[in-house]
C-alpha cells in the first residue's frame, strides 16, 4: 500500500539535505509543506515511501532527481513590479547617477542581477523600467542576469508567457509596448517581446555555490529569498553579494527582510536598500 506519511526522522533528514544543498531552512512549521510537495514527487517517481526516495536521491541519483526535489521545495511567488518602492528608488536615485556620470561604471554598460528570479517577472520588470527611463539609446548596453535554483520556474521565465491575470496591475501602455497578445489557442495569454527578452540571460544557479562572475554588478536584487535562510547563511550570502558589486552598487532585499543582526559591510540607505561604499 502506498504511503505518504512523513515521519519526524524523514522530515529531519530531508530538512538537513535541503539545507546542505541550497541553504533553505525548513523549520518544523514547514513539515506539512514538505510532506505535500515531496509526496507529489513520490507519486510521480513511483517510490513507495519517503525513506526509499531519500536513499535514491542521496545514494543512486545522477543529480537530476535532486534538482527536481529542490524545485518542488522552493517557493516561487512573484509579480510584475512587485514592491514598487524599489522601482521608485531606481528612477529617482540610481538611474540619474548614470546620466550624471556619478557612478564609476560607464553609463552604457550597466550590469544587473536578479538573484532568485522565479518565473521571470522581476527581471522583465527591471528591463522594462530601464527602457522606460533611458529609451533605446545606442549608448545603452544593459545586461541582466536572472538566476534561480528552480528549473521549472526558469523554463516559464525563459518562455516569457503569462496569463492575462498576471498583468492586471500593469499599465495598459506598458502591456502594449512590451507584450504580444495571444490569439486563438493562446487567447488570454501575453508573451514578452523579443526586444525585451534579449536583454536577459536566464541561468540556473545555486546561491550556495561560489560566484563565478567576471564582471561586477551595478545592482543585485535578492528579494524575498534570504527570508528562507538562517542567520549563518544570510551573513555568508550578504558578503558574497558585497564582493560581487561595484563600488557604489546597490543590494535590494525584500521589504520584509533586513540585514540587521548579521555582520556585513554594506551601508544602510533605507529599508531593504543597501549600498557598497
Amino acid at each position: 500500500m502506498f504511503s505518504i506519511e512523513l515521519s519526524e526522522r524523514d522530515f529531519r533528514r530531508f530538512s538537513a539535505l535541503v539545507y546542505e544543498k541550497c541553504g533553505i531552512n525548513l523549520h518544523q512549521g514547514k513539515k506539512e509543506l514538505v510532506r505535500a510537495r515531496l509526496g507529489k514527487r513520490l507519486r510521480e517517481t513511483g517510490f513507495r515511501d519517503f525513506n526509499a526516495y531519500y536513499k535514491f536521491v542521496t545514494q543512486k541519483d545522477s543529480g537530476d532527481e535532486l534538482v527536481r526535489m529542490l524545485d518542488a521545495i522552493s517557493t516561487n511567488l512573484t509579480s510584475f513590479f512587485r514592491e514598487e518602492k524599489h522601482f521608485d528608488f531606481l528612477k529617482e536615485v540610481v538611474f540619474p547617477t548614470y546620466v550624471a556620470g556619478k557612478n564609476r561604471t560607464a553609463f552604457h554598460r550597466p550590469r544587473f542581477w536578479s538573484a532568485g528570479c522565479s518565473t521571470g517577472e522581476e527581471p522583465y520588470s527591471l528591463a522594462i523600467w530601464l527602457l522606460e527611463y533611458f529609451g533605446k539609446s545606442p549608448r545603452f548596453d544593459v545586461k541582466i542576469l536572472a538566476s534561480d535554483i528552480s528549473t521549472k520556474a526558469l523554463t516559464q521565465a525563459k518562455n516569457g508567457v503569462y496569463p492575462a491575470v498576471r498583468l492586471e496591475k500593469v499599465s495598459a501602455s506598458i502591456v502594449r509596448t512590451y507584450f504580444q497578445r495571444g490569439y486563438g489557442r493562446q487567447e488570454g495569454y501575453f508573451r514578452i517581446k523579443p526586444s525585451l527578452r534579449k536583454m536577459i540571460e536566464f541561468k540556473r544557479f545555486n546561491l550556495m555555490e561560489p560566484f563565478p562572475f567576471k564582471e561586477a554588478f551595478n545592482l543585485i536584487l535578492c528579494r524575498n529569498v534570504m527570508i528562507y535562510f538562517d542567520k549563518t547563511i544570510q551573513q555568508g550570502l550578504a558578503n558574497k553579494f558585497y564582493d560581487a558589486l561595484l563600488d557604489g552598487g546597490y543590494l535590494f532585499i525584500g521589504h520584509s527582510e533586513t540585514l540587521t543582526g548579521i555582520d556585513h559591510r554594506f551601508r544602510y540607505i533605507r529599508p531593504s536598500v543597501y549600498q557598497k561604499p
